[in-house]
């Protein structure tokens, strides 16, 4: 199983922990890329304007809350990414 692979069990876990490292290294590893915004706002890009993913990096903890969990799944599933 590769990284991206176990990155993604990960993420569909209910039960476990992700953090804002593993999202960029999965993101990335789909192929987005992250574009900073005003202070903690990031934006995801793969070249299609209307999938890109709008998040607040989390602070002053590094975890993504389960929402913002549910919401990178519903995104990527809805993109066929998964």
């Amino acid at each position: 199983m590769s990284r991206q692979e176990k990155l993604l069990a990960k993420l569909l876990s209910k039960q476990s922990s992700f953090t804002w490292q593993e999202l960029t290294s999965l993101l990335s590893g789909l192929g987005y890329r992250q574009l900073e915004g005003q202070g903690s706002r990031v934006k995801f890009d793969n070249g299609n304007p209307h999938a890109m993913i709008n998040l607040h990096r989390p602070h002053p903890g590094n975890e993504l809350k389960a929402y913002v969990k549910r919401q990178v799944i519903e995104h990527l599933k809805a993109g066929g990414l998964i």
